[in-house]
């Protein structure tokens, strides 16, 4: 009798298992296929003709819409469906550039399932992590973390947003309006020290490359996220170097000096998910594809893509020091420094017009907020 009670207890808690395992497997492939898939985009108007800003429906990608391919449907009183159905290529890129508004959530960091992704797999840095896979395993194998915080992640609704180094924000007195927002993004080495009734004392992810980071470890915020955004395949070797401590050597292909140490423990420092490179470039401001390489104009500049990144991961974003105004080349380039507007080149790698054209776009349609009215 105790051995037949041992054997159904047995096959319980391995049907139990069982079960269990199903769940997890399926949470996990759901977790996957909520930004792989992009069949149809459903956009909800009011009687007027304004988007919904409140429910902003996960928000995503701007497009700018065709008229074929879509149709209109009638919904709740008072508003239209219009129901996109762009036609994608077997790796989710939209086979005509023209198209306009929201995707799919994407997460944020890569995670230890990061070569599962058909759309960043294929494509070598900055649009993808295509020979980088055993630079990235060892990365994540000692960061382990790889969301943001557990009380961001727990929000039901996240306000973010993005600060430009724009001189337009010197002056404003935004600190306390920008570290009322969740989640405070900051690009490469814009300083804080000394500036924080412009631009606030917080920070939550400061997004960089090795040539943007600080240099000077003292400048590091101590409350605040790491986040590499990967342009080339030094980029990643770079921060397996910054994450196992290791020497920094200045002969791995820099255009100038990188920062040696950054004052982080590995569980504050994240890859940021290429995707938000990629589709900020091909499917939202329209560069060049170039066969998926880089080139000439076709990269995104970090803000775009730090943009790109806040409209996948939160319900309300807006931005604060974006927009260069060449029509005033005596105004300060950036609200930190004496660097007129003036000494603004033409970039190889960016289309800043594109870009400047694309945030109007997201700013007039009301999905996010420019603080400053520099776009």
């Amino acid at each position: 009798m105790g051995l037949l009670v041992f054997v159904r207890n047995l096959l319980l808690a391995l049907c139990l298992f069982l079960v269990l395992g199903f769940l997890y497997y399926s949470a996990w492939k759901l977790h996957l296929l909520q930004w792989e898939d992009s069949n149809s985009v459903v956009l909800s108007f009011d009687s007027a003709g304004q988007t919904l800003g409140s429910e902003r429906m996960a928000l995503v990608t701007l497009w700018r819409i065709h008229d074929k391919g879509t149709r209109q449907d009638t919904g709740k009183a008072g508003q239209r469906l219009l129901i996109v159905n762009p036609e994608y290529d077997r790796l989710g890129f939209l086979l005509k550039l023209d198209s306009k508004l929201f995707s799919k959530p994407a997460p944020m960091f890569l995670d230890d399932s990061f070569r599962k992704w058909a759309r960043i797999r294929e494509f070598v840095p900055p649009f993808g992590i295509k020979g980088q896979d055993n630079l990235i395993k060892a990365i994540l194998s000692v960061t382990k973390e790889y969301r943001l915080t557990p009380a961001l992640d727990s929000l039901s609704c996240r306000r973010c947003i993005i600060v430009g180094n724009g001189g337009v924000l010197a002056n404003k007195s935004l600190g306390s309006r920008i570290d009322d927002y969740d989640i405070v993004v900051r690009l490469n080495s814009a300083p804080v020290k000394g500036f924080e009734k412009d631009v606030g004392s917080k920070t939550t992810l400061r997004i960089t490359y090795p040539e943007g980071a600080m240099q000077r470890p003292e400048q590091y915020e101590r409350d605040s996220l790491f986040v590499l955004a990967g342009f080339k395949w030094q980029d990643f070797k770079w921060l397996k170097y910054i994450v196992y401590k290791e020497r920094v050597s200045a002969s791995d292909g820099f255009w100038k000096s990188v920062a040696t140490r950054v004052p982080k423990e590995p569980p504050e420092i994240r890859i940021l998910n290429p995707y938000f490179i990629q589709e900020a470039a091909f499917t939202l401001i329209g560069l060049p594809f170039n066969n998926g390489l880089m080139g000439r104009g076709n990269i995104p500049t970090l803000g775009s893509v730090a943009v790109t990144m806040a409209l996948h991961g939160c319900d309300e974003v807006a931005v604060a020091g974006f927009g260069y105004d060449m029509s005033t080349p005596n105004a300060p380039l950036h609200y930190y420094e004496t660097v007129r507007m003036a000494a603004i080149k033409e970039s190889w790698t960016h289309n800043i017009q594109r870009e400047k054209e694309f945030l109007q776009k997201l700013v007039k349609a009301r999905v996010i907020t420019d603080l400053t009215s520099g776009i």
